[in-house]
């Protein structure tokens, strides 16, 4: 559907009728459940259910397949603004993107979870940190992954790089679909060796 003159990236009816989830002042919710008993977090979140036939997934696909960098910024604008008025969310000063392999931007020109943290800045004031993670080893697609087969293929996947803008802070690590949780899971366990960090989770979707 063409967009009207006023509408950015997704469509007023698309954002409208968009499946939120209501999740961010649920401590056990889905998405923080996948965690529990494996790593620390603060929390965490998704803003909207993965409807694997419907706008969500058309949204995400025209963002990580088809280059739609402002499809993707509006959904980062609208997952600040509907997080931002959690308590549980509030002290997050720092956002970072789940990070690609080098090969894989170079591949498709740019990581799409930090297409997402680019439009989540525009309404919040927490810094970005780019170089805090990095992913060292080029993983096979999780899509036809079970959880334990997904969790070896990343488990070290990560490792840390330029700890200064993360130590003493809430970092948000920022994905765009989290299914059972296996890349933020490895990314968490290395950055939870980042002194007096609090880490949270919120990615645009959970499948």
């Amino acid at each position: 559907m063409p967009l009207m003159r006023s509408e950015r990236g997704i469509c007023l009816p698309c954002r409208e009728d968009l499946p939120r989830t209501h999740f961010h002042n649920d401590p056990e919710n889905p998405v923080e459940r996948l965690f529990h008993g494996k790593v620390m977090l603060a929390s965490a979140s998704a803003f909207t259910h993965f409807d694997s036939h419907g706008r969500v997934r058309r949204i995400l696909h025209r963002l990580k397949y088809k280059g739609d960098r402002a499809a993707g910024l509006e959904l980062g604008r609208l997952m600040a603004l509907d997080i931002r008025s959690s308590a549980r969310f509030a002290s997050v000063d720092r956002l970072m993107a789940v990070p690609l392999h080098r090969r894989k931007i170079r591949q498709r020109g740019y990581n799409q979870s930090e297409i997402l943290v680019a439009g989540m800045r525009e309404v919040t004031n927490s810094e970005e940190v780019h170089e805090g993670l990095l992913r060292v080893v080029r993983t096979p697609s999780q899509t036809r992954k079970g959880r334990l087969d997904r969790w070896r293929n990343v488990k070290e996947a990560f490792q840390l790089h330029d700890t200064s803008l993360l130590a003493g802070h809430h970092v948000l690590l920022v994905d765009d679909v989290v299914t059972t949780g296996a890349t933020l899971e490895s990314c968490i366990h290395v950055l939870a060796q980042v002194p007096d960090i609090r880490i949270s989770v919120y990615t645009a979707a959970c499948a």
